[in-house]
């Protein structure tokens, strides 16, 4: 039994949805795993009822040394308990970044409450999502935990947990964020060097189209340079119906003085439901140095509907 974890959820549950006691424990690793296994039985107390959610992380070079992480959360409607507000339905949550240093014993976290008043009902797969970012030292040795609370219900929400590597993006060398899905079109979002993004977790891209984000590093001003944004189906049933999807752009490094490009993209060509890899690969053409990066993500259908819900911060819990 994971004994610190499981006491944070605790104190998450209170302040979110009232008390809570139950009796958790650790099973599994590599893959994300549920943390929170079971209620308990104590006088008073509320049963624990778990809140399955889909997350995903994303980091980019931060100020000073540290590393921007970004915490991407969805939650089907249809999951959360609703409220009704006059004529609208309330649906009411918190979310929280937890980054553990096993090495250092350092903690990085970040506790936000997320609502929104909708005067039409939601379809039960209709997504709620919503992001978080922190400042964190790279580090190589970090448990990384995710947590979602409906605040509308005692006692329902979840823990995942996993190892987890937080990047050095410090040096000289021409070097890629990580690459960064989200809704097209989207008019408020997580905002980073003039671009919106409204982040979505990697098992939750739509098919008709999406948006591309990532950073180039140390690529310095006026370098010409190319991109290559590659799209294939990974491995499985229905790979071998449909060529990879290329997509090549030239252009001219607008770095400023930190030596960071941004860049947005848009992939518009619809895509069946199934597993895809991304990759995007940059070439400096002034000195032929080349940086590559890939990323997972899984297609769903159009028809569910999304929402992006902004979230506010709530103090941090630990220091």
């Amino acid at each position: 039994m994971n004994v610190g974890p499981v006491r944070l959820l605790w104190m998450l549950t209170a302040i979110s949805a009232g008390s809570l006691g139950f009796e958790a424990a650790s099973r599994g690793s590599g893959l994300s795993e549920v943390l929170a296994a079971g209620p308990s039985t104590g006088v008073g107390v509320v049963p624990f009822r778990p809140l399955p959610f889909f997350y995903d992380l994303y980091t980019f070079r931060g100020k000073t040394g540290t590393t921007t992480v970004v915490a991407a959360f969805a939650v089907e409607a249809g999951e959360l308990e609703k409220e009704r507000v006059g004529d609208d339905d309330r649906y009411r949550f918190s979310v929280t970044l937890l980054l553990a240093d096993t090495a250092s014993r350092s903690v990085t976290n970040r506790h936000d409450r997320v609502y929104v008043d909708l005067p039409r009902r939601l379809r039960d797969e209709h997504l709620l999502y919503t992001h978080i970012e922190v400042q964190a030292p790279p580090s190589p040795n970090i448990r990384q935990s995710v947590f979602m609370i409906d605040a509308t219900e005692a006692g329902h929400g979840q823990h995942y947990w996993k190892y987890f590597r937080i990047p050095d993006y410090s040096g000289t060398r021409l070097m890629l964020s990580d690459v960064a899905l989200g809704q097209p079109d989207a008019l408020s979002g997580w905002e980073r060097g003039g671009a919106t993004l409204a982040l979505l977790p990697t098992r939750q891209v739509p098919s008709r189209a999406f948006d591309v984000y990532y950073e180039i590093y140390n690529l310095p001003a006026g370098n010409p340079y190319s991109t290559e944004i590659t799209v294939e189906r990974v491995a499985g049933e229905g790979a071998e119906d449909r060529e990879p999807i290329r997509l090549r752009f030239e252009g001219e490094s607008t770095a400023g003085d930190d030596g960071t490009v941004h860049e947005l993209r848009r992939v518009g060509t619809p895509f069946a439901k199934g597993s895809y890899r991304i990759t995007v690969t940059i070439e400096d053409q002034n000195t032929g140095e080349t940086a590559t990066q890939s990323s997972t993500f899984q297609v769903q259908t159009s028809g569910r509907g999304a929402t992006m819900v902004p979230a506010k911060q709530i103090a941090p819990l630990i220091r």
